[in-house]
């Protein structure tokens, strides 16, 4: 059986579209098995991809104006969408159902610093009426990371993807108050990235139909029969926190749609990155976008 190679530059339950392909099954039923694995430190899933050595990476469109920015060809094509909204949540040590944007002031905020995760915070905070430069901030590299700060009693309040906000819950250590994808709006958030010689193949397109299948699952499942697949992925996660993030992010629309990436999604995070001025100019779609594989 052949054997692609899947790479994620976060590891978390927003990529279950990505996760199922292995942990639903889909990849098995087109006559392949897959490995997965998170970005290492220092690592980039896309150049990971672009030499050779992984052969599907989880990105960001985004990934690809850097490139672009110098006249350059982006290393890899962006050829199926993961996520149409921003996947962080904004946790607080108390439960508020009087949550707004601007009492992020009156605390310290832990989050993600730095490319794509807070550029659209930026923007997302941007369109309630407030300031990231002004908050008191605490940096992080997020994840289990995050979660140790969070336990040390860094922060008021806490910005990460699922399930790690709905842990906190399920422990009782924090309270889900906003959706950073909701402030937000539809966008590019994450793609799946290929050579660009890849995309011809066989393989590609079988890679190709069980990821259409694995989002398409992930997007009407059960939530709880979808955690319970991706159990061994997330062994640190309570299953009902990972239930509980696919319920989320089912409910927005996260994974809802085509497998093509957008032209108006791609617009809307050019809109993001030109806010924090994180692009050199609107690079083209088709510079950087690509159909999927057998469509």
């Amino acid at each position: 059986m052949e054997t692609i190679n899947l790479i994620a530059s976060r590891h978390s339950a927003f990529y279950s579209p990505l996760i199922s392909c292995i942990a639903g099954g889909f990849l098995a039923k087109e006559g392949l098995e897959g490995t997965y694995r998170p970005a290492g430190p220092g690592e980039a899933s896309g150049t990971e991809v672009a030499e050779g050595r992984m052969d599907v990476g989880q990105a960001a469109v985004s990934a690809s104006w850097g490139p672009l920015d110098k006249g350059e060809k982006p290393p890899v094509a962006h050829f199926a969408q993961i996520n149409r909204y921003d996947g962080f949540i904004i946790a607080a040590r108390e439960a508020d159902a009087a949550f707004t944007w601007d009492k992020l002031k009156a605390g310290r905020f832990l989050h993600v610093h730095g490319g794509q995760p807070e550029a659209m915070l930026r923007y997302g905070l941007h369109r309630q009426g407030v300031d990231l430069s002004g908050l008191d901030d605490i940096d992080s590299p997020g994840g289990d990371e995050m979660m140790q700060q969070w336990r040390d009693g860094q922060g008021d309040y806490f910005h990460e993807q699922g399930a790690f906000p709905q842990q906190l819950e399920h422990t009782g250590e924090g309270h889900i108050v906003a959706s950073v994808g909701e402030a937000v709006g539809p966008t590019a958030f994450s793609s799946l990235v290929c050579r660009w010689d890849w995309m011809e193949t066989d393989t590609a397109r079988r890679f190709t139909s069980a990821y259409q299948a694995s989002r398409e699952w992930v997007n009407t499942a059960d939530p709880m029969e979808i955690a319970k697949a991706e159990a061994s992925f997330f062994p640190d996660m309570a299953v009902e926190a990972t239930a509980a993030a696919v319920k989320y992010y089912q409910e927005l629309g996260t994974w809802s749609g085509d497998i093509a990436i957008e032209p108006d999604l791609y617009e809307s995070a050019l809109d993001v990155f030109a806010h924090s001025g994180m692009v050199g100019s609107r690079h083209a779609y088709d510079k950087v976008v690509v159909p999927p594989p057998g469509s």
